[in-house]
């Protein structure tokens, strides 16, 4: 009897709704500690106008969340690597809600700082390795829908920061705002400890004997080749149009556009929103494509393309409709790197270097984002936007011929 030819067989039921579970969890935890990071953002006018700090002072106890997280990013990453993802993202978000606990019952600055710093040093777990697992247990064909569904979670944390924090601050003070993170890391922490499991890896050679030589350590990637130092740097040069959006994008509205500040701040949230579902359509387009890195080099040219497009808008002073949709537009471009980047970061490195490639990632693309405020602030100050706009509009078009070709991708998890 002749066989036939069996067709390819799709993942099992169960291992396929695990990996919908821990991507549903790894989510939740990076929403949750985004909440975290970003709430002390929004507590600066209370912090101006009613308890009368400098904007200075009340901006760098905004900031000292995001200083703890890098300088962490790259241990948790590592941490992960050798205990895996459950318990560094489950342990992380424990002790991050319990910094939040200290920062809602912190008497004076200084104390409230120190704990804001400590539970940005804790959530940088989730950066880590709640990516990590969600590619680890993601067929490749399905990795990008699964990172864009995931990276979805910094839009998103911000979203719910700002809707929840300043009404919070206003009615109840710092304390009653700062709840809300401790609340939602501390659901998420015990959520991931009982649901994420840590994805299958490749079997660990079998123990030497006495006379054997010592088994072979994993090869350092960063040493295999210049991928991964390559897309680290096309992912800091992104993320300058990324975060000039994102930061000056509103007073940009109000000042030069003219839009009142209302309307300005709907178009703020609907473009980040829509910049969140587009992450999910680009990682859908690279599952279909079957690269990370070609609609890498798409979203780097479109960057480009749209900062121009808004200089120019801005200097022919276009209907605000107009300029309004080319915003939209402009910011869901600008987003759309992060998961491709990461994806491909984690399936080059390998399931034994992963946390430390995703940690090194994200420390360089908070470094670059640092840099923003101020640099391209004053880039402002002393050019105007237009002008501004093109000189940002160079960081994409920069970042062009740094993306590998790829023939270079080679996918080691």
């Amino acid at each position: 009897m002749h066989s036939r030819t069996q067709p390819q067989s799709r993942t099992p039921f169960p291992q396929a709704a695990r990996a919908w579970t821990v991507l549903a969890l790894g989510l939740g935890a990076q929403i949750s500690g985004t909440v975290f990071v970003s709430a002390p953002a929004f507590l600066i006018p209370l912090l101006h106008t009613e308890r009368g700090l400098t904007l200075a002072e009340a901006g760098f106890l905004a900031v000292t969340p995001t200083i703890g997280m890098v300088l962490t990013l790259i241990a948790w990453g590592a941490l992960a690597d050798r205990i895996g993802e459950k318990w560094v993202i489950a342990g992380g978000l424990a002790l991050t809600a319990l910094a939040a606990l200290g920062a809602v019952q912190a008497q004076g600055y200084v104390a409230l700082g120190l704990f804001l710093f400590l539970g940005g040093a804790a959530s940088a777990s989730t950066n880590a390795a709640s990516g990590r697992v969600v590619v680890g247990w993601f067929p490749k064909d399905r990795r990008g829908l699964a990172m864009g569904v995931r990276q979805m979670a910094q839009p998103l944390g911000v979203t719910i920061a700002a809707v929840f924090v300043p009404g919070l601050a206003s009615a109840d003070g710092v304390g009653a705002a700062l709840a809300l993170p401790f609340a939602l890391t501390a659901v998420f922490a015990v959520a991931c400890a009982i649901g994420v499991v840590n994805p299958p890896r490749a079997a660990a050679p079998a123990a030497p004997r006495a006379t054997d030589a010592p088994a072979p350590r994993a090869a350092n990637p960063y040493r295999a080749s210049g991928f991964l130092w390559r897309i680290h740097a096309v992912s800091v040069l992104l993320v300058v149009p990324q975060f000039t959006l994102s930061t000056f994008g509103l007073v940009w509205l109000i000042t030069e556009i003219g839009v009142d500040a209302l309307t300005a701040g709907v178009l703020v949230g609907v473009a980040q929103f829509v910049g969140a579902i587009g992450r999910i359509g680009v990682g859908v387009l690279s599952d279909r494509m079957g690269s990370r890195v070609r609609p890498l080099a798409y979203v780097a040219l479109a960057a480009a393309i749209a900062m121009l497009l808004l200089a120019g808008l801005d200097l022919i002073a276009a209907p605000w409709a107009v300029v309004a949709v080319m915003f939209v537009l402009a910011t869901t471009i600008t987003v759309a790197d992060n998961g491709l980047a990461f994806t491909s970061v984690a399936e080059v490195a390998g399931s034994a270097w992963a946390g430390r490639a995703l940690g090194a990632q994200n420390t360089a693309q908070f470094l670059g984002a640092s840099a923003v405020g101020p640099g391209i602030g004053a880039l402002i100050g002393l050019v105007g936007f237009p002008l501004a706009f093109v000189a940002v509009a160079l960081f994409p078009a920069v970042a062009l011929p740094l993306i590998p070709r790829a023939a270079a991708e080679h996918d080691r998890l």
